[in-house]
């Protein structure tokens, strides 16, 4: 994937991709906290999805933004397709690949799964599901592009995390309340926030099963509670070290210390 120049001329779309650019492939130390958030966050999708789908598989890349995800997996074999409601950020995609099978299909999933039905032998969403009014109709729709067999590998941000006080999707008794807010970027676009118990209640009604289910990034990993301020002076292998023992701690607390979630659902076989 090609390192891209800021140019003033972009349009602002662009811009800030390419801040995020910096932090999230290129390791910028402005914001230590997001930078090992995401480290975390797309480690555990590339390790998971080569160590579950071969090469050569058909890979869905929803709300992929500036292609962090999908430009690698094309690079390691995968066909990839981009999605993402932002169709300019399609060029500066194209402007960072350098090699692998990517399509570029923008636009609303919602509307484009009627054309994918049972196309795609993995589904890739990391963040979106939190910016969605209803977040049950989001895994029925993923869930629909699959083929049998096929697996979503879903990041959203962990509804027990102690700092987090979103409201529960099961408790709302109207979501399309949200739906002028829906899609929104960034935590500020954040609506409901899963569980482990939820994010499974909700595959199970579309029709998904959970193979896998973990918290990820505690408090210091990703600067919390004024722990931003120790990461720079604090070497990685000792912050990554702390992240690891605390993913072994009771479940109460490891649900209460994490502030992410990550999920493998998988579509069962046809009979």
């Amino acid at each position: 994937m090609r390192r891209l120049a800021y140019d003033e001329n972009w349009p602002e779309s662009w811009k800030l991709t390419h801040l995020y650019d910096e932090l999230e492939v290129w390791g910028s130390r402005r914001d230590l906290g997001y930078v090992y958030q995401y480290r975390l966050r797309h480690d555990w999708a590339m390790e998971r999805i080569e160590a579950l789908m071969p090469h050569g598989s058909t890979i869905l890349d929803v709300a992929a933004a500036g292609g962090n995800f999908t430009l690698p997996l094309a690079e390691k074999g995968y066909r990839v397709s981009w999605n993402d409601l932002r169709g300019d950020l399609a060029g500066m995609v194209k402007r960072k690949y350098e090699s692998g099978e990517v399509e570029y299909v923008p636009g609303n999933v919602f509307e484009l799964s009627q054309q994918w039905s049972g196309r795609f032998d993995a589904v890739l969403a990391t963040e979106i599901i939190e910016h969605l009014a209803h977040p049950d109709e989001f895994l029925v729709c993923l869930a629909s592009v699959l083929k049998p067999g096929g697996r979503l590998f879903l990041t959203t941000p962990n509804g027990r995390y102690f700092r987090f006080n979103y409201p529960r999707f099961t408790e709302c008794p109207d979501p399309s309340v949200y739906e002028a807010v829906q899609f929104k970027p960034n935590s500020d676009g954040h609506i409901f926030l899963l569980d482990s118990e939820e994010c499974g209640m909700l595959a199970d009604r579309a029709g998904l099963r959970v193979e896998e289910i973990t918290v990820v990034t505690n408090a210091l990993s990703c600067g919390h509670v004024k722990l931003g301020h120790l990461l720079p002076w604090l070497p990685e292998s000792l912050v990554f070290g702390i992240e690891k023992a605390t993913r072994k701690l009771p479940a109460g607390w490891r649900d209460k210390l994490h502030s992410h979630l990550y999920a493998v659902l998988r579509k069962p076989e046809e009979a």
